[in-house]
């Protein structure tokens, strides 16, 4: 198992604002990282955990001490990581209740405790409450690192407890190197920062073989619906396992059309090669009915998100009923 030693280049600003805090002694006792999945929360958080453990830390974690060898080997005594069980969406009390009896011990080390909770918005509101306790009253020598996609589904009482950190969306010319080493190519580095919306991992996993084609395969359905073909059989065609990121693109198509719709600015086009579909879509529909359907793709997401649906095949079905039902209007 790798050490993350470093965050990525374009969390350089923040790295050296939070080992100045550190530097200074006046490290929070909790800090929430926020923003978009695919930015690298997870990895400015390995490295801020890997230094916090080390005994002998500079910018970075040294790398060659018993805990940066504990870290390396994938386990040390003073590290917990709290995610939600596997095949699971929600994090539970149970785990929380680990976490508040750790935070009650002496660290095995002698150095500080790391208590690291992704995504904190999983956590149910009997864990998050659980959680106010131990992050209002530490103890010594304790840090947690929350990390949240949408930092307002965290419980207020958590969020006010944190420092929080908001991590923006990436420009080209900041992440254009590391993407561009990353996919081989420079041209494919901006068409896959364009599709992820400044997201730099998240293009990375986008660009995959696999990935495109998924994309490829929801295209081909949606431009099936503007020549009139039936909708449920489309979703049949889709697979319903695959639905977070067939309503994703789904969400990201449907911002790009109404700004084309808004402004007829192909510019500001996070999928230019789909651009013959937006055309197409636009003479159909009024942009006010593309914002219903936004609506309801986010909500339904939401809604899986939380494990509240247990269908996603209908979800498919009816969403692609509405889309039919506007290009055909």
């Amino acid at each position: 198992m790798a050490l993350i030693r470093e965050p990525l280049p374009w969390h350089a600003g923040i790295w050296r604002q939070l080992i100045a805090m550190d530097e200074r002694g006046r490290m929070p006792h909790a800090l929430l990282f926020s923003g978009p999945h695919g930015l690298g929360k997870q990895q400015l958080a390995d490295a801020l955990v890997a230094r916090t453990l080390c005994a002998n830390p500079g910018l970075t974690a040294c790398g060659e001490c018993h805990s940066c060898s504990m870290l390396a080997a994938g386990y040390h005594p003073d590290l917990i990581r709290v995610a939600p069980e596997e095949n699971k969406r929600q994090i539970r009390i149970d785990a929380i209740r680990e976490v508040n009896r750790a935070v009650s011990q002496t660290a095995q080390q002698g150095g500080y405790r790391v208590i690291v909770i992704s995504p904190a918005e999983a956590m149910n509101v009997a864990a998050a409450n659980a959680l106010l306790k131990s992050l209002e009253e530490p103890g010594e020598k304790t840090l947690f690192i929350l990390l949240a996609d949408v930092p307002s589904r965290v419980l207020p009482t958590i969020r006010s407890r944190c420092q929080h950190w908001s991590l923006a969306k990436v420009p080209f010319d900041v992440c254009e190197q590391w993407l561009s080493e990353a996919l081989g190519q420079e041209e494919d580095a901006y068409f896959w920062w364009r599709v992820s919306g400044g997201l730099p991992q998240l293009a990375v996993t986008l660009a995959t073989p696999e990935e495109r084609a998924l994309r490829h395969r929801i295209h081909d359905a949606f431009e099936q619906l503007v020549r009139g073909a039936e909708p449920v059989s489309e979703a049949a065609r889709l697979d319903r396992q695959a639905i977070d990121a067939i309503l994703w693109y789904g969400i990201g198509w449907l911002e790009d059309l109404i700004r084309f719709g808004l402004s007829g600015n192909r510019e500001a086009l996070h999928n230019p090669d789909l651009e013959p579909l937006y055309r197409q879509a636009v003479k159909n529909a009024r942009v006010q009915d593309w914002f219903k359907l936004l609506d309801y793709a986010r909500e339904q997401r939401r809604l899986l998100s939380m494990g509240t649906n247990p269908n996603p095949q209908l979800i498919l079905e009816a969403w692609l009923v509405r889309w039919s039902a506007l290009l055909r209007s």
